[in-house]
C-alpha cells in the first residue's frame, strides 16, 4: 500500500473525529489536510498509520481548539456546529446519536482535553492505553478525563429512539404549520420544555438567546411572521441534518438549514436553525 493509500483508507474516520472534535466541517477538512501534510513528511519512519494518524488529528484539532477559544467566546448570540448534510435518499454514514445537535452542544462545555478523550475512547473505541499515548498524559489522568466528561455528556445522548420516517412526517407537519400561521398546531407539536437555536453569528436576523420551552418559541414564530414580510422560501430540500430530520431553505438573503430533533411522545425536543453564512459555504 503506498503511502497515499494508506492515508486514504483512513480519511473518513480522521474525517468523523475531526467534526466531532470541532463542529466544523471546513476546519474538519482542514486539520486531516494538514494531517495529511505532515503524513508525507513523516514518510516511512511510522510503524502504526492508522494510530500515527488518529494521534495527529487529535492534537491538531486541540490546537485549533485552544487557538479558537477567544472567538468563540466573542461570538454573537448562540453558537451551533456547522450542520452535516446528508441526503435522504442514501442510508447515513454518521450515527445519529454521535452526530445530533445536542450531542455536539454537550461537546462544547468540555475543555479540549476532556473532548478528545471522551470521543477517542466512548465514540471511537480506543482503549485508555492509546488515548493516554495520544495525548500525552498518564492512564489515571485519561481516565479522570473521560469520568468528567462522560457526566457532562450523558444527558444530550438520546433515551429512546424514533424512526426516521416519523421524524420526518413531524418535522413535515411542522413546517406546514409554520407556513399556514397554525399556532395552535405548533404549540401542540412541540414538547413542553423543547428548545430553539437560531445562530446566525451576528450577520444575519436570529435571536441572541435560545428560546426554552413551548410558549417562548411559540411567541417567536408568531414575530417571525413566516407568511408575512420575512418572505415564503424562494425553495427548500428536505435532508438530514445532524442525523436529524431537516430542510436547506433559500430565501432572498441567502440559504439557511433547520434541523427538527424528535422527542418523546411524538413532540419535538429542539429546533435548531443555521442562519449564519460563514457556517453554510457547504452548503449547495
Amino acid at each position: 500500500m503506498t503511502d497515499t493509500e494508506a492515508f486514504e483508507a483512513q480519511r473518513p474516520r480522521l474525517t468523523r473525529l475531526a467534526y466531532r472534535m470541532l463542529g466544523s466541517v471546513a476546519e474538519a477538512q482542514d486539520a486531516v489536510q494538514d494531517a495529511w501534510l505532515r503524513w508525507r513528511r513523516a514518510g516511512d519512519e511510522v510503524a502504526d498509520p492508522a494510530a500515527w494518524l488518529v494521534r495527529t488529528t487529535t492534537r491538531l484539532c486541540i490546537d485549533r481548539l485552544r487557538a479558537a477559544k477567544s472567538q468563540r467566546d466573542a461570538y454573537r448570540g448562540p453558537w451551533l456546529p456547522e450542520p452535516l448534510i446528508e441526503d435522504l435518499t442514501i442510508d447515513p454514514v454518521e450515527r445519529a446519536e454521535d452526530v445530533s445537535v445536542a450531542f455536539l452542544l454537550a461537546l462544547e462545555r468540555l475543555s479540549p482535553l476532556e473532548r478528545a478523550v471522551f470521543l477517542l475512547h466512548d465514540v471511537f473505541e480506543e482503549d485508555y492505553a492509546e488515548v493516554a499515548e495520544t495525548l500525552g498524559k498518564t492512564e489515571p489522568a485519561v481516565r479522570q478525563l473521560a469520568a468528567r466528561a462522560r457526566a457532562h455528556v450523558k444527558e444530550a445522548r438520546p433515551r429512546f429512539t424514533v424512526s426516521q420516517e416519523d421524524a420526518a412526517k413531524l418535522a413535515a407537519a411542522f413546517m406546514m404549520a409554520a407556513a399556514q400561521g397554525d399556532m395552535t398546531a405548533l404549540s401542540a407539536m412541540l414538547a413542553q420544555d423543547a428548545v430553539m437555536v437560531t445562530d446566525g453569528g451576528g450577520k444575519r436576523k436570529a435571536a441572541l438567546r435560545p428560546l426554552i420551552g413551548r410558549e417562548d418559541i411559540v411567541r417567536l414564530m408568531e414575530g417571525l411572521a413566516w407568511r408575512g414580510g420575512d418572505g415564503q422560501p424562494l425553495s427548500f430540500l428536505s435532508v438530514r441534518i445532524n442525523g436529524y430530520p431537516g430542510l436547506i431553505m433559500v430565501r432572498e438573503d441567502g440559504p439557511m438549514t433547520v434541523a427538527f430533533q424528535p422527542g418523546e411522545g411524538g413532540k419535538l425536543a429542539g429546533i435548531y436553525m443555521v442562519r449564519n453564512p460563514d457556517k453554510l459555504g457547504h452548503v449547495g
